[in-house]
């Protein structure tokens, strides 16, 4: 019965920790064409002309790159924060 009960427990555990994991994901989303790029924790189909790109959140952008928050459905072009 505790062999049981222990087995149930760590599967409980590694369920939490899988489940956690799965919604603290991120990325770094870039506008590649002006350099400009921002975190996120929602993953959006962009439109292709907007020339977007999404990368893991361990990605490290290089010295071209600045980081321009905002938080929302959108992207960056121009300066400007586009909403859909």
């Amino acid at each position: 019965m505790k062999l049981l009960h222990k087995a149930t427990l760590a599967l409980a555990g590694a369920s939490a920790i899988t489940f956690y994991a799965a919604s603290a994901s991120a990325a770094i989303v870039c506008n590649e064409t002006e350099g400009i790029c921002w975190h996120t924790e929602t993953i959006y189909e962009y439109p292709p002309e907007a020339g977007i790109v999404v990368h893991e959140d361990s990605w490290r952008p290089h010295a071209r790159f600045k980081f321009k928050e905002h938080s929302g459905r959108g992207y960056w072009r121009g300066g400007t924060w586009i909403t859909w």
